[in-house]
């Protein structure tokens, strides 16, 4: 249910930018109150992205004010702080419906507004794209302006620094703005470095310091003198040489909670030519107390009270697998001293927390950088040392070179937990786990494990740590099946499934991972065999071939694109041994699986309980003898 908008005189009149920028300045400070208020209010009912959304406020507001959009592209970095963003390009009375099945996509996307100019959720992408928006409006001779914004963390990707790089050294008329919410700069906002963003964005400032280079670039002595002069000067009072040396015209720090400075100073780099940078310091969960003093917390909360700040827990059905890895990571440190858990910006989400806290010294969150967690990882195996990456499978995309060419080129002993492989839900296409089995599977020297249920998770981490080469391990969001976990832990047969039921009927389900539970009650149904792989990777082959030989048919069960995945290794098998068996292959169909319930997005896939046994009676019907007798006489 939306919220209603009697309490939002200002909010209320805003259906898009062109309405916002109608408001006399003097409205925009009032503007944000309620705008925040509104964010607080519509999340709570029913959760989402939260803390960093209310840090953005007054820029979104003066963004758009300023700059004509959607003529004008504002490229979005990382999500979750665009909320605000979809508020006042027209979603307002739409937000609750976010994450949900049929509602606003977690994140901006092209599809869903035009003033979502680029669609985001892995993070550390604004610049790239706002870089290629910016190239081509000069080679089209569209004066219009492009602006990244960038932040959560995002600026610690090493795709960042390239597209810097590449941005600062061309004469592309492009706006990177740093929303820099970490509390250890606050302070330097408040008055004096709003003044200093003005007057270094100012038209006479510009004038000067462009003028001025092309007189001195005439006398190299002094060009070099003035040129370490004005590092030193910005070097005492900002910290903004880096970006200068990247060749940007670096503006700020600057309060991000103005909304009248940020106004002024976007109107005056509104005017300039050339990469700018402009660093904006924001307060994650600005305006609401929790979050302010927990924006870990509270960056993706469920439902909560807003007067008491109480979030709502869901009914706990049993530890979730991300819990079951951090407690193996933890009895394992315990056993194991050489061990070293390793994380990209994930503690909380992957279940590190109480690892980070009793083994701090054993423990890394090397920020949002993927590629280097994965060959840190590597390095540290050359030294003897047993690092475990905890990554979840959309992110792992990101460091596939380094995978095959660090790790497992040099066939290094390094366990990778894959966590969120499959269908996660709420987050959408951008974080589903659909090709991790797909992309693995091809890259020689690994071990690839899929666990039915929380006590096999805990056997197949510990059976990694047993090999001396790459190991994976990778398992669903949520909760498992409810089988209970033994503390002991003790070494599987690798690459050995398990014989779960011999059915009579002559159809064999060999089911990977967690949807092996779903299989067992329509194996029942049908008085099929069914098998627990458990290894995708070396597979049992032994195993498939003496079903192939008494089955009249095979299905295979993933929850993995079909396309690469468990089945297409099982289809492999058999035609390299020449046996000719009908096989069907499920996982989840080739197009993008949207945002949703985790339920929602497995009936949307096809993989629900109900859907695959559809789909399995449906074809088993197909392969009666007679059918087959007939097919053959035809």
């Amino acid at each position: 249910m939306s919220v209603p908008l009697d309490n939002y005189p200002l909010l209320r009149t805003i259906e898009s930018p062109a309405d916002l920028r109608k408001l006399a300045p003097a409205k925009l400070p009032g503007l944000a109150r309620e705008l925040r208020e509104f964010l607080i209010q519509s999340v709570s009912t029913r959760g989402g992205h939260f803390a960093a959304g209310l840090g953005t406020v007054e820029l979104t507001i003066a963004l758009h004010y300023v700059f004509d959009t959607p003529r004008d592209r504002l490229v979005w970095d990382v999500g979750h702080q665009a909320y605000p963003h979809k508020v006042l390009t027209g979603r307002r009375d739409r937000l609750h419906t976010i994450k949900q099945d049929g509602g606003l996509a977690p994140f901006p996307a092209r599809a869903e507004s035009e003033y979502d100019t680029f669609g985001v959720g892995h993070s550390s992408t604004s610049i790239s794209a706002a870089l290629g928006m910016a190239v081509a409006a000069a080679r089209t001779g569209d004066d219009r302006r492009v602006v990244a914004i960038i932040g959560d963390g995002a600026l610690t990707a090493g795709m960042a620094f390239e597209a810097l790089n590449h941005a600062g050294a061309l004469p592309a008329d492009l706006l990177v703005i740093l929303n820099d919410n970490d509390m250890s700069i606050s302070e330097n906002v408040g008055a004096l470095s709003n003044h200093f963003a003005r007057a270094l964005s100012g038209r006479v400032y510009a004038h000067l310091r462009e003028g001025g280079k092309k007189v001195l670039k005439q006398m190299p002595t002094a060009w070099e003198l003035a040129r370490r002069s004005e590092e030193h000067l910005k070097g005492m009072v900002l910290p903004g040489t880096l970006f200068e040396e990247m060749g940007f015209n670096y503006i700020g720090p600057m309060d991000g909670h103005d909304v009248k400075a940020l106004v002024s100073t976007l109107r005056n780099v509104r005017k300039l030519r050339g990469p700018q940078f402009l660093h904006v310091v924001t307060r994650k969960g600005k305006g609401y107390a929790p979050a302010e003093a927990d924006p870990i917390k509270w960056h993706g909360p469920g439902p909560f009270d807003p007067a008491s700040g109480t979030i709502f827990k869901e009914k706990s059905t049993g530890p979730t697998y991300s819990q079951i890895f951090g407690q193996w990571l933890c009895d394992m440190a315990e056993l194991e001293p050489r061990l070293i858990g390793i994380t990209p910006a994930m503690r909380e989400g992957s279940g590190l927390v109480e690892f980070s806290k009793r083994f701090p010294d054993r423990y890394f969150d090397v920020a949002i950088a993927e590629q280097h967690a994965v060959t840190f990882a590597a390095g540290l195996a050359t030294e003897g040392l047993r690092p475990v990456v905890a990554i979840y499978s959309t992110f792992l995309q990101r460091a596939y070179d380094q995978l095959i060419h660090d790790v497992a080129l040099q066939n290094l002993p390094v366990v990778f937990a894959v966590d969120r492989a499959g269908l996660v839900g709420s987050d959408g296409a951008t974080h589903q786990g659909s090709y991790d089995l797909s992309y693995l599977r091809c890259i020689p020297n690994t071990v690839i494990m899929a666990p039915a249920d929380e006590n096999e998770c805990r056997q197949m981490l510990y059976t990694a740590t047993t090999l001396s080469s790459p190991a994976i391990v990778r398992y669903p969001r949520g909760s498992g099946p409810g089988v209970p976990v033994v503390a002991q832990m003790s070494a599987l047969p690798v690459g050995k499934g398990q014989l779960r039921r011999e059915g009579k009927s002559g159809l064999a389900l060999l089911a990977f991972g967690a949807l092996v539970a779903s299989a067992q009650e329509i194996a029942d149904k049908l008085d099929a065999t069914l098998v627990n792989m458990r290894f995708v990777k070396p597979l049992d082959e032994d195993l498939v071939l003496s079903l192939a030989g008494r089955h009249r048919a095979l299905v295979t069960i993933e929850e993995n694109a079909t396309q690469g995945g468990a089945g297409s290794a099982i289809g492999e098998l058999l035609a390299a041994e020449g046996v000719q068996v009908p096989l069907l292959q499920l996982g989840i169909p080739d197009r993008f699986i949207e945002h949703g319930s985790r339920e929602g997005c497995l009936t949307a896939a096809g993989l629900d309980r109900e859907g695959l046994a559809a789909s399995i009676e449906r074809w088993w019907a197909l392969q009666a003898p007679e059918r087959l007798r007939s097919a053959g006489g035809a």
